[in-house]
C-alpha cells in the first residue's frame, strides 16, 4: 500500500545526485529500497489497478525503472539515476515508441503524465492528418485532453516546423513526439497516500488521447507490417 514518499526520499535522492558512486550506494541500499523504490512500486500499482478498472479493456501493466544506468550510455556521468520513475503501458511492451502513462520523482520535484515518446514517424503522420481531416472531432478531443488545466502539451519539435493550417492545432502540429506533462515542487499531496487516487483522477482525464493513440499506433504499424 503506498502511504505517501516522505523526507528520507528526498534525501536518498540528493545523496545520489551528489555522491554518485557504487560506495555511497551500497551503503545506503537499504534506504533506497526503503524510501524511493518500494513507495513507488506500490504506488504504481495502485494507479494502474484503479484504471485498469476504470477501464476494463485498458490491460496496462506497471514498469517500475532500475535506478541502474546503462553502462554502455554513461556519458561522463555516475553509474545511477538521480530519480526513479515508472510508466504504465499495455502488455509489458517497451514503453518507448508507444504510448504510456508515467510518473517520476527527482531531488527537485516530481512530475506525472502520459507520453508517446520516440513516436514512429508514420503515427505522427496520422496524427497530423487526422488534425487536417477530422477537426472538430479533434478539437474536442484535445480540449478534454487539457481540460482539468493539470497538463502542459511538450515533446520534441521538429526543425522545419510544419505548417499548420489551424491556430487550435498550434501546440500539437510540429511535434516529432508528443507528452502531457505536470511537474510540481513536492508538496503535501506528494507526502500523503492521497497521491495515488489523485494521479488516477488526473490519468483518467488523459484515457480518450491515451485510447486513441493507442488505436492509430496499432492501425499505422499493422499497415505497415
Amino acid at each position: 500500500m503506498f502511504n505517501g514518499y516522505s523526507e528520507k526520499t528526498i534525501d536518498f535522492l540528493w545523496g545520489i545526485r551528489f555522491n554518485n558512486e557504487r560506495g555511497w550506494f551500497m551503503e545506503h541500499k537499504d534506504e533506497y529500497l526503503e524510501y524511493l523504490y518500494k513507495p513507488t512500486a506500490a504506488l504504481a500499482e495502485e494507479v494502474c489497478a484503479a484504471l485498469n478498472e476504470r477501464a476494463k479493456d485498458l490491460a496496462i501493466e506497471p514498469h517500475v525503472t532500475r535506478i541502474y544506468r546503462d553502462a554502455r550510455r554513461l556519458h561522463g556521468r555516475g553509474p545511477y539515476k538521480d530519480g526513479l520513475w515508472f510508466s504504465l503501458c499495455r502488455e509489458k511492451r517497451d514503453w518507448r515508441g508507444v504510448p504510456c502513462f508515467y510518473f517520476e520523482v527527482n531531488p527537485e520535484s516530481y512530475s506525472f503524465g502520459m507520453g508517446f515518446y520516440a513516436a514512429p514517424p508514420l503515427v505522427m503522420e496520422a496524427f497530423r492528418r487526422d488534425m487536417d481531416e477530422d477537426a472538430q472531432k479533434m478539437k474536442k478531443l484535445l480540449r478534454g485532453a487539457l481540460s482539468r488545466g493539470t497538463f502542459a502539451v511538450t515533446g520534441a519539435e521538429y526543425k522545419r516546423k510544419k505548417p499548420c493550417a489551424d491556430a487550435a492545432f498550434e501546440p500539437w502540429y510540429n511535434r516529432r513526439s508528443i507528452a502531457l506533462d505536470c511537474t510540481r515542487p513536492y508538496d503535501e499531496l506528494a507526502f500523503s497516500s492521497a497521491l495515488a487516487g489523485a494521479l488516477a483522477e488526473e490519468f483518467g482525464a488523459l484515457l480518450p488521447l491515451y485510447c486513441y493513440f493507442e488505436q492509430l499506433f496499432e492501425k499505422v504499424m499493422t499497415s505497415v507490417e
